[in-house]
């Protein structure tokens, strides 16, 4: 894919080498899709009709600990995008480094809020210097697929800056930030429509975000930048979900009429999301304004391509829609992947949270401040705070548990505090007792002004009746993938169910014939938690919904014998299911509620 002059937006029309180019783009994460997925997605997006992928860019991913960067395996990023090259796909990157995405604190690594003025998205000297260090890796990394022979036609600056807005000088730090690293592309600003207020910058393209074409948001990008090609940057294809809520959809009819009114106007395009995928492990984000609301695992999004990558009646549509655009028959469809309901599994094994512990220190501190990982803090999944009380009464959190405690007094569960709870009745005794508090990170916000603020763990003072709880014991239980494998092989798992299984890690053993196949695991009967199949954190599940399952894509099983470990923190079953097709749960029309309700 080799060019000299580059994507130009010196017209009311993009140029790409000096011919009009019009921009049909889908978004496609590839930290939220198995490698072994990646030429299969980009394919279907391909011979649905469209000539640009975009992605952005996870920096908690690729820097998890202050200066030890990761580009290798699923976060091989320079594969990814060269593989787009190879199907033909044009590439504009969205490098943040911050990037919303539903993911948690917007893709900002946590090891940022050990300093307690940090002062993100803002030229605060700790986080510049942060930014630049990232910066200089990740350009290394990507500068070969930009001069020349690379197809990164453009690169978004940061991302909706204009919601946020907190420091005028910013933006040009970022601007400055890509062009001093030697980027010559065109470069994008990204906002909503509120957003759009935000002052511009000199050589930056604004596009704008939208659903709907309410209000006439693409005129008033027109009459912003006139003579200048218009662009929906994201044209939200689905919507994604929080736990308790419903299943947000967006009909198909609905959306191909937008999609076909944005096209004959002319204006370039990208599908937010094309295929959304899975927020594995602990990365989801969460949402908060007034209300604190994790987003589920699955980010389905009800996005033209499933989360298990098939392709829906949106994409049928699409493809329909964008073959006009094509003098040339677009490329067949690949076949779909093969879903498989493997037999029910059975718990042959457990391993109580109590006999798991591995991690102590002495100080109530919160999660990103714990002496781990180097320094850089704990980042995700729990945490566990113990102390000694010797009395009963009123345990009240201050509203300083991040996110949600279950409690037990001498290793019994009395109840949990969150935001709503925030006070408990513990029961008399006689004597010292342990308290514990079982703490989960439940997902740091990703949207809004509240992102210097997401600290987790116990971030303040516990009191019982009036006084602060002091000399707490903490462990670290992140649950990575080194935490997992000591776990397996510490020869304390029980294979008697008389004791306690809750919380607690609960083992089966999934045997496959042949070739593996895509499934989603189910897990009636259970409350909240995480599962782990083969070591890969599929992620986490409550009983609560709207989601009901959990995506094992076919190449993370291996032919043979599978190991299951299912972390539940307050019911269990003795089973887990498998089915062919996922239960999103109830569902709501994105396109019938207010905008204002969405966000």
């Amino acid at each position: 894919m080799s060019r000299l002059k580059g994507l130009k937006a010196d017209s009311s029309q993009f140029t790409l080498e000096g011919e009009p180019f019009h921009i049909l783009g889908g978004s496609i994460h590839y930290f939220r899709v198995p490698r072994a997925y990646w030429e299969d997605r980009l394919l279907k997006m391909k011979a649905c009709g469209l000539n640009t992928l975009t992605t952005y860019v996870p920096w908690n991913l690729h820097e998890p600990e202050r200066g030890a960067f990761n580009f290798q395996d699923q976060l091989d990023l320079k594969a990814y995008v060269s593989l787009a090259a190879q199907m033909g796909l044009w590439v504009i990157l969205r490098p943040g480094p911050y990037i919303c995405a539903e993911w948690d604190l917007g893709g900002l690594p946590s090891w940022l809020l050990q300093d307690k003025d940090m002062q993100l998205r803002t030229t605060y000297p700790g986080f510049v210097d942060a930014v630049n260090l990232y910066f200089d890796k990740l350009f290394s990394v990507i500068k070969p697929l930009m001069v020349k022979g690379g197809p990164i036609i453009a690169l978004q600056v940061e991302n909706e800056y204009g919601s946020f807005a907190k420091d005028e000088k910013y933006m040009p730090f970022i601007k400055n930030c890509l062009q001093s690293r030697g980027v010559n592309e065109l470069l994008l600003t990204s906002d909503n429509w509120e957003g759009l207020r935000y002052g511009g910058m000199d050589g930056v393209l604004k596009t704008i975000n939208l659903q709907r074409l309410s209000f006439g948001a693409i005129q008033h990008l027109a009459d912003m930048q006139p003579q200048k090609p218009l662009m929906v940057m994201e044209y939200w294809s689905g919507w994604f979900d929080v736990w308790g809520e419903h299943h947000h959809v967006f009909h198909a009819e609905d959306m191909l009429a937008v999609v076909s009114e944005i096209l004959e106007r002319g204006v370039s395009i990208n599908l937010y999301m094309f295929h959304g995928g899975t927020s594995f492990g602990f990365m989801n984000g969460a949402m908060d304004f007034g209300t604190y609301k994790p987003q589920v695992t699955s980010y389905d999004y009800d996005a033209p391509l499933s989360e298990a990558g098939d392709c829906t009646t949106k994409y049928q549509l699409l493809r329909n829609l964008f073959s006009q655009y094509h003098s040339e028959p677009l490329p067949e469809v690949p076949s779909p992947q093969e879903k498989r309901a493997y037999s029910t599994v059975f718990i042959q094994h457990h391993l109580s949270l109590w006999d798991s512990l591995h991690f102590a220190d002495k100080r109530p501190v919160n999660m990103e401040n714990l002496p781990v990982n180097n320094n850089s803090g704990q980042s995700y999944g729990y945490t566990l705070y113990e102390t000694t009380i010797t009395s009963g009464g009123a345990l009240n959190s201050r509203n300083s548990i991040r996110d949600r405690a279950l409690v037990f007094v001498d290793r019994q569960c009395v109840g949990s505090l969150d935001y709503k709870t925030q006070e408990l009745a513990l029961p008399d005794g006689k004597g010292e007792r342990t308290l514990s508090l079982l703490v989960e990170n439940c997902g740091r916000v990703n949207y809004g002004k509240a992102l210097d603020e997401q600290c987790k763990g116990i971030v303040g003072d516990i009191v019982l009746n009036q006084t602060p709880l002091r000399g707490f014991t903490i462990f670290c239980l992140d649950m990575k993938p080194s935490f997992m494998k000591r776990l397996t092989n510490s020869g304390q798992w029980k294979t008697d169910f008389k004791s306690p299984t809750v919380p607690g890690f609960l083992q089966a053993r999934l045997s496959v014939d042949g070739p593996p196949k895509d499934t989603f695991i189910r897990l009636p009967g259970w409350g909240k938690g995480v599962a782990f199949v083969n070591g890969q954190n599929l992620g986490r599940y409550w009983f609560i919904g709207p989601q009901h399952f959990l995506y094992l894509p076919g190449p993370w099983l291996r032919s043979g014998e599978n190991q299951i470990i299912v972390f539940e923190e307050q019911r269990s079953d003795d089973k887990i299911l498998f089915t062919e097709n996922p239960d999103h749960g109830k569902t709501i029309d994105v396109y019938k509620l207010p905008f204002c309700t969405l966000l």
